[in-house]
């Protein structure tokens, strides 16, 4: 009888631990990192390898784990109860359900998925062969059971076969990236040029161009003098040419080609063709995405690119550069012109220029202002306001106060934000 406990016993052992297994396998082949178990892989780790072709199917290793588990948990709290009934009685029912109880919740169910939840990929590669194992033996079972699965809930109209992600790859990186940001672990700035690298696929051309009332751009028709004197004395060094109206661009000239041209000719700025230096303008339209801009720029190695609608009417200039400052944040050298238009009040308020663009200021201020109906703060206050608003009117909205400081006929060209205050309600005295 003793023989019988103790061989009992040990088979009860096996079995809690064979579901420690299991569920530790679980947690632990679930929360791993796809990304570290990946780079371990490419470092010639077989078992990130064999646990990455695990985790490919991860219904049916989920499926298997669990039927493993819920064997052994069966008949060992089988076992328990047949060996308590030997040693109590009737009693034993009871005894067995209260200790079997104890000893999975403890030792098969929190105590492996705490170690596998605060070591996944450790605990992940340690069990791959385990889980191989399980693969083998329940695979066919887990397979069967997940048809079952997917059958009785398609009949409530739950599918899930679908092929389209709840978060997208995107998505699931800038939450990433969020989430390490506010632990401390990624500063700002890296924040910003992840985010901003991501956002290249929403955004369009339309949303970062510089308009055509702010393009610097010189007339085929005037003077040889007048137009090298703009063009030498302009920040840029790609300038262009437009001829009979400023939105008739027939033309780009570089400065580099310029100073070539001049020095062909002695410096005889009389002799100087313009249109002979300047290159071909390239159009695309105002919903390129920026992410396609982009490839199109590496791709035909050019640095400028002129913006037109859908009816071919010139809106404005899109750089490469303009692309690279979506990334990496403001870009400026000795020869940029240093108008940031956002200036920070002594009393807390920010003054901003109309111009400026939301993306630049939630950037700049790490504000949250939305940019999807609007690309200009002005633009933004006349589309939440359903007007154009006077000056010294204010408006409150997205947890923001804004002032209208200036306005240029139907242009807002000056705000004032600051932090909305939202009034308290006076207390009435007691009677």
């Amino acid at each position: 009888m003793t023989a019988q406990i103790l061989v009992t016993g040990g088979v009860i052992l096996c079995l809690i631990i064979l579901s420690f297994l299991f569920s530790g396998t679980e947690t632990g082949m679930t929360a791993a990192s796809r990304a570290r178990l990946h780079t371990l892989e490419r470092g010639g780790n077989k078992r990130a390898a064999l646990v990455n072709r695990l985790i490919a199917r991860r219904d049916r290793l989920v499926g298997a784990l669990l039927i493993g588990n819920n064997l052994v948990n069966i008949l060992a709290s089988a076992l328990a109860t047949t060996l308590f009934l030997t040693l109590f009685g009737e009693a034993g029912v009871a005894y067995a359900t209260i200790v079997m109880t104890v000893l999975l919740v403890v030792f098969s169910e929190i105590l492996p998925k705490s170690w596998a939840l605060a070591r996944p990929e450790q605990f992940a590669l340690f069990a791959s062969p385990f889980a191989r194992l399980t693969i083998l033996l329940f695979g066919p079972f887990s397979t069967a059971a997940n048809a079952i699965v997917r059958f009785i809930l398609s009949v409530f109209g739950v599918n899930l076969s679908g092929d389209a992600p709840l978060l997208s790859a995107h998505d699931e990186l800038r939450g990433t990236v969020e989430v390490l940001h506010r632990e401390g672990a990624v500063v700002k700035q890296d924040r910003d040029r992840v985010g901003g690298l991501l956002d290249l696929h929403e955004l369009e051309v339309s949303d970062i161009m510089i308009h055509r009332t702010n393009m610097w751009s010189v007339n085929a028709d005037d003077p040889p003098e007048t137009v090298v004197r703009e063009i030498l004395n302009s920040p840029y060094t790609r300038i262009p040419v437009w001829r009979g109206k400023t939105e008739n661009i027939v033309g780009v000239v570089h400065v580099r080609d310029l100073l070539r041209a001049l020095h062909e000719v002695d410096n005889d700025v009389s002799r100087i063709d313009i249109m002979k230096i300047a290159a071909k303008p390239w159009f695309v339209p105002d919903t390129t995405s920026l992410q396609d801009q982009l490839n199109a720029f590496l791709r035909r190695k050019a640095h400028i690119a002129i913006v037109v609608d859908e009816y071919g009417e010139v809106e404005g200039l899109v750089t490469l550069e303009d692309i690279i400052e979506e990334i990496v944040g403001d870009i400026s050298d000795e020869h940029d012109v240093d108008v940031q238009g956002v200036k920070q009040e002594a009393d807390g308020s920010v003054v901003v220029e109309g111009s400026v663009p939301i993306r630049d200021l939630n950037r700049a201020l790490d504000w949250d202002l939305p940019d999807d109906n609007a690309t200009t703060i002005a633009g933004l206050v006349i589309h939440e306001t359903q007007t154009i608003p006077e000056e010294k009117q204010a408006f409150t909205f997205f947890g923001k106060r804004f002032i209208v400081m200036k306005r240029e006929k139907n242009r807002i060209t000056r705000l004032r934000i600051r932090p909305a205050v939202e009034e308290k309600p006076q207390k009435g005295k007691g009677k």
